[in-house]
């Protein structure tokens, strides 16, 4: 079963499915499925060197920080409940998210994807650190990565296109927000999906192969 997760290194909500994701491959175990992570930039206006994060939050809720903060304090409990600190206050910047994803499709290759989707989010949301820099990009490779090739890969404009065409194959496939988990290039559930969920929908559809390659 190929399982594409489509998402964006600053969407809480992404970290929240992927811990449950992990926590799901753990009870069920990985055997027959293979994990791929897709880009999707929730906001691909923001520039290179990114926002000022509270003024890019205020334009974003305009005149009602009280509806921010419950929306980021409902993520937190959520966060809580998975072992996920987030830390909003101490986020400085709002990133421009293609080189963040550039570093994921790279970690793919080296055998570390799913690892380095999970330092990315720990770097930004509970490190606080800007992962539009490079050299954040590049210190968060260090984790099974060889940082002088990424760094010079980081330097030039590798990937960048693919990565634009990766995020509008999603939308033209009609993802509209993230996470989004599209299994076999058919079937997609968008959002947060619990643990059980998860394990149910995989069981199932692992079933499923198994009826149709014996019916063949």
């Amino acid at each position: 079963m190929q399982l594409d997760v489509v998402s964006d290194t600053v969407c809480p909500w992404c970290y929240i499915g992927k811990r449950r994701l992990d926590e799901a491959l753990a009870i069920r175990g990985r055997e027959g499925i293979s994990l791929r992570w897709r880009p999707f930039q929730l906001d691909p206006s923001i520039p290179d060197e990114g926002y000022d994060r509270k003024a890019y939050m205020q334009a974003k809720f305009g005149s009602d920080p009280d509806r921010a903060r419950s929306i980021g304090n409902t993520i937190k409990e959520y966060g809580e409940a998975l072992g996920i600190a987030f830390n909003f206050d101490r986020i400085e910047r709002a990133p421009n998210t293609l080189d963040s994803h550039r570093l994921i499709r790279w970690a793919g290759t080296a055998g570390c994807q799913n690892e380095m989707v999970d330092i990315l989010f720990r770097r930004y949301f509970t490190d606080a650190e800007d992962i539009g820099r490079h050299d954040v990009l590049v210190a968060a490779a260090e984790a099974g990565m060889d940082t002088d090739i990424v760094a010079d890969l980081l330097a030039h404009d590798t990937d960048r296109e693919l990565i634009r065409q990766e995020d509008g194959l999603a939308r033209e496939m009609g993802i509209q927000g993230v996470p989004s988990f599209v299994i076999n290039a058919k079937w997609v559930m968008v959002g947060a999906q619990d643990t059980a969920t998860l394990v149910k929908m995989f069981d199932k559809l692992m079933a499923k192969e198994k009826e149709e390659a014996a019916a063949e």
